[in-house]
């Protein structure tokens, strides 16, 4: 049950805190571990870097590449719930205390909402001040499309469905974790979810090493993206934004999106706002096109940056309150099945 205060404590310390600059966050450890493994396991299959390989245009081995993107998503993932286990047991042997202190530090670095809001906010500030190459600079930094030729309506679309978005796999799934089996497993959902933004890509080099990592990160997904949509439903109520939209929006273009995951809080968040998110962009200058999300009702002007912050805060202090309750079942009713919490 202590988990529960611990998940509030660490929860508000997000909230207060943020990330805190300078110092080397556990997630940037698992990133490193991530990049040395995966070259490692390049140079066992290829007897050499993967460049190396291309440049001498050895034979792709696929089935080896699929091989070593499951050993590496095993090892990664496994290692960092092991690691994580391991500190938090060491510490309860030292001091019941130091344990439930060291739990609640683990799950203060692993939500992400204050960060989402301050440096989705940059875009914000920059765009009411009337800098757009200020803020196209300032949304560089959190996606992956070219920014260098965005209108004013487009940075700032681009700003919302990263804060759409993020809300379920920054904030909402991390919370749903650490309620099913505490700080262990927040971070075990972490790996997986840095394994997707490192390897998951489509490239060249990653297509197959990368495979297991997204089919992870989908499954993993699943239910947190449709908590968090759920959770921004009511979000939407509580803020008296139009609900019927929100449903209406989720239930035609949910998966209107390459992921199975990543449209569900997008479409909740363009019914209630009334815009349209989504469509064609441009990715290291050539033109990618993706379906539409929400009904072109007016364009998308800076406000709605700050209005989908509400969405995420509103939406971040309701999932607190259900994983609450979901530990406690666990807990008190179940009889703690994972034996964790």
């Amino acid at each position: 049950m202590k988990v529960i205060y611990a998940m509030l404590l660490g929860f508000g310390l997000d909230l207060v805190l943020g990330d805190p600059h300078g110092i080397i966050h556990p997630v940037q450890i698992i990133g490193w571990f991530v990049d040395k493994l995966k070259k490692a396991l390049q140079k066992m299959i290829y007897g050499c870097s993967w460049q190396e390989a291309k440049e001498r245009n050895l034979p792709r081995k696929e089935k080896a590449e699929l091989i070593a993107g499951y050993v590496l998503t095993m090892v990664i993932v496994l290692g960092t719930f092991l690691v994580v286990t391991g500190l938090l047991y060491v510490a309860g042997l030292v001091h019941p205390g130091l344990r439930f202190g060291l739990e609640t530090l683990f799950i203060y670095q692993i939500v992400a909402t204050k960060s989402l809001k301050t440096e989705s906010m940059k875009v914000y500030y920059r765009l009411k001040e009337g800098d757009l190459q200020g803020a196209r600079k300032e949304i560089s930094y959190l996606v992956g499309r070219d920014t260098q030729s965005l209108d004013e309506s487009e940075v700032a679309k681009a700003d919302v469905e990263t804060i759409a978005e993020n809300t379920a796999d920054g904030v909402i799934a991390p919370l749903f974790f650490i309620a099913l089996g505490g700080a262990p497993l927040g971070f075990a959902y972490k790996a997986v979810n840095t394994l997707d933004s490192m390897v998951a890509y489509r490239n060249e080099e990653l297509l197959h090493i990368g495979h297991a990592s997204a089919k992870l990160d989908d499954l993993c997904n699943f239910i947190p993206a449709r908590l968090a949509a759920v959770m921004m439903m009511l979000a939407a109520a509580i803020l008296r934004m139009d609900v019927a939209g929100a449903v209406k929006i989720f239930r035609r273009d949910r998966f209107a999106h390459l992921s199975p995951n990543s449209a569900q809080t997008e479409a909740v968040a363009a019914g209630a706002l009334h815009i349209q998110l989504g469509g064609t962009h441009s990715y290291f200058g050539k033109l990618v096109e993706k379906p539409t999300i929400g009904d072109d009702i007016r364009p998308v002007d800076y406000e709605d940056i700050r209005r989908t912050n509400q969405l995420l805060y509103v939406s971040a202090w309701l999932t607190v309150i259900f994983c609450c309750g979901l530990t406690w079942l666990l807990v008190t009713v179940l009889g703690n099945p994972l034996s964790l919490v």
